[in-house]
This record gives structure tokens, sequence and C-alpha cells, in this order.
């Protein structure tokens, strides 16, 4: 008798042992990891790690990668396997249009739900011209007209941010402003950093940069806003406005400072850029609405790829990590402009702020943010930029001449187009 209750006992133990197992290992089962690819500061790693909280079921495994992020991920689409769940595209998402089917359709996946709440322009950045959203808006690159207000007091100009935006709201007349200035002191000051920057912002401003939405390129037609942003840089230099300091180089940087370059039109995250290049400028700077009009240079997208097990978790993760109020957060950890409309009503946006002033420069962007003519970019876009702002350097630096700098970019985008 005690034997058999022994062994009754020992069976029992066993029950309980294998049960123990059993019950941790579907436990286990149901947890789903979600592999996402980032770059440092793309998204807010507090809310990464907040995920599992809201997603009991789900853990990331968050990758930060370093280096050439874009080179990797196209790597990865040429082997035709592996690669994350959750995949972050800088603004050259159109580049990948031409892989849209490596990735979810994020209609099919609800998206079309959600679509109201977010900047109408940025959110159709990430549609194909076929009509597939395969990229949701993490943030967005407003641009605004950066000025040095002691500057401008000093020529005589008008220095506050709504005057300034009356007296300059063409580039015509900014440029007219700039001459004025430029004569008022001496010449010691230029208006603008280089070339390169006007051609683009002008581009920004356009509904179409370099092509149509059928992809047939636009820069032979003379009446172009290809056309219009050339000449509009070109006239800049002719018109000796401009201090030929490389976007954000070490040049750049001692110029801010010294206040040899009175203004620049940038992004909305260029501030941080600025006040680390020109501290001893702090307080010197405003923000108007960009001449020419309202544009876009920069922001962020989240995409799910074809080989994620977990399409509708890896969108349900995507929703909740770009929704509004978590937009606001990433805004006042990381200065990631928002994408979704409410966000823009933070208060946050009328914080002011001692480098600028006391402005609120969060109201001028999100003005901006609210009015960027919807575009499209054409998946080549990085290899004809490259191509034209050489060609523009040329004239600026080496003094080439216009017309023929215009048809040598010209024949080199051909070129590039048959490729």
């Amino acid at each position: 008798m005690a034997k058999y209750r022994a062994l009754l006992t020992c069976l029992l133990l066993l029950v309980f042992m294998v049960s123990g197992c059993s019950s941790g290992s579907s436990s286990k089962s149901e947890m789903k990891t979600l592999t996402l690819w980032y770059w440092n500061r793309s998204l807010d790693d507090s809310l990464i790690n907040e995920v599992q909280k809201q997603f009991p079921g789900i853990r990331i495994n968050a990758q930060k990668i370093g280096g050439d992020f874009k080179s990797k991920l196209k790597t990865t689409l040429a082997a035709g396997s592996g690669g994350p769940d959750i995949v972050a595209f800088n603004d050259w998402v159109t580049e990948l249009f031409p892989s849209a089917d490596r990735f979810y359709n994020l209609y099919d996946l609800g998206a079309k739900d959600i679509e109201k709440d977010y900047l109408d322009w940025k959110w159709q950045l990430g549609v194909t011209p076929k009509g597939e959203m395969i990229a949701m808006p993490i943030d967005t690159g407003p641009t605004a007209l950066f000025y040095r207000e002691d500057l401008f007091k000093q020529a005589g100009l008008p220095t506050d941010p709504e005057e300034v935006h009356l007296m300059m709201g063409t580039w015509e007349d900014y440029f007219a402003a700039g001459e004025k200035l430029q004569k008022a002191l001496g010449g010691k000051v230029k208006l603008l950093d280089n070339i390169g920057q006007v051609y683009n912002q002008v581009n920004s401003q356009s509904d179409k940069v370099y092509f149509d939405k059928n992809e047939n390129f636009i820069g032979e037609d003379p009446s172009s806003s290809m056309k219009k942003a050339w000449d509009l840089a070109v006239k800049a230099t002719q018109m000796n406005l401009l201090a030929n300091a490389g976007t954000f180089s070490t040049e750049w940087n001692a110029a801010m400072n010294n206040g040899k370059i009175a203004s620049y039109v940038g992004a909305v995250w260029s501030k941080q850029i600025l006040m680390d290049a020109a501290p001893d400028t702090a307080g010197k700077w405003r923000v108007a609405r960009a001449p020419g009009g309202d544009g876009n240079n920069g922001g962020s997208f989240l995409a799910i790829m074809k080989t994620s097990k977990y399409p509708k978790e890896s969108f349900e993760v995507m929703k909740w990590l770009l929704n509004s109020e978590n937009q606001v957060t990433s805004f006042k950890n990381l200065n990631l402009f928002p994408s979704a409309s409410k966000a823009l009503d933070s208060d946050l946006m009328k914080m002011k702020e001692e480098f600028f002033g006391g402005q609120a420069t969060g109201e001028i962007f999100t003005e901006s943010a609210r009015n960027v003519k919807p575009s499209y970019f054409g998946t080549k876009y990085s290899n004809l930029n490259g191509i034209v702002n050489r060609e523009l350097s040329s004239v600026a630096l080496e003094g080439k001449n216009s017309d023929k700098a215009w048809n040598d970019a010209l024949s080199r985008v051909k070129k590039e187009l048959l490729r």
C-alpha cells in the first residue's frame, strides 16, 4: 500500500511538472516578436519601450541601424529574403515604389480609417501612383525663413515675422531686400548661405520635383518648376547674395556664429543645428514664413515588409507609435515635428524659445506644415538632384556659364534616366 501511495505521489508530481512546462511553453508561444529597423532619433526609444505594456502579447526587437541605412534596406530587398517586420524610410520613400510589392499595402490593413488624422500631403507621399499605401508618416520637415533680427534692423528692414513675410513673400522680393541689406551693412554680410539651398527650397514649394506622377521628366519644359528653381538660384548668385558656405559645413557653422550670413530658408529640424553652430547669436534669430510659399524638407515613414508573419500586429503597433498623443511626446523628446493634425494643436507649439528671442517658432512651422503643397518626387529624385546641384555649384563656385551648366545638367539627367 505504501508503495502504491509513493507511486501515485510520483505520478502526480510528474503531471504537475508536465503541466507547468506545457503552460510555460504555451505562454511563450503566444508571445509574438516584431523586428523593427530604424536609425538613431528617427523614433522615440521611450515609446518603443512602452510597446509591450500596450500590447502584452508582443515583444519588439528594436534594431538601431547605423551607417548607410538605405543601402542596407536595398541590399535586403535585392536578396529577396530576410529583413524586419517594420522598417523606417526616410524622405527617399519614392525610390522604393518600384519595390512596392515587397511591402504590405497599409490600406488593406485598415489605414483608410486613420487617413483623416494626418496631414494629407504627407500621407500621400507614402502612396504609390497605383494607389498602394506602403509607408505611414512619422514626422515632417516644414520650412521657414530663419533671419537675424538685429541685422535686418540695422539694414532698415522689418523685423517682426509677419511684416518680414509681407515684405518678402516672394523670392524676388526677398532678393531685393537682400540687396538692400548687403548695401547697408557694407557688403560684410551675405543674405544667404549657398546656391543649392535656394534651388532645393524652391523645389520643395512645388507640386512636381523632376517628374510627374507618370514618371515623365519635366525639366525640358521651360516653364517647369525645375527650371524656375534653377533660374532663381542662378539669380541669387548673379546678384552676389550668397556666402557660398556649404550647408551645415564647418564653414557654414562659423559664418552663422560670426554674423556673416543674415538668413537662410530651412526645415524645422535645422533649428537645433543652428543653435549648436551659433551659440554666440542666441536671442538674435527669428523665424518667418518662407518666401515663395511653404515647403517641406525631410520627414520619415514606417512600412511593413511582406516577409512579416504578423502584418496586422505590426500595423497596430505602428498606429499606436504614430498616434497624435505619441507624436507630441516625440516632438517634446526628439523635436520630431508632427505629421498628425491634432498634434499640431499642442501647447508645445506655443512655447517661447530663448534662442529665438522669445518667439514661439512652432506657430510658424505649424502654419507652414498645414499649407505644404502635395508633391511627387519620382523614383530617381536623389540621383537627379545630385546631378543638378553639382552643375549649380559650378556656376556659383567656378563661374561656369549658367546656360551651359543647365544644358550639361539636362544631358547628364537624360543619361541617368536611360540606366
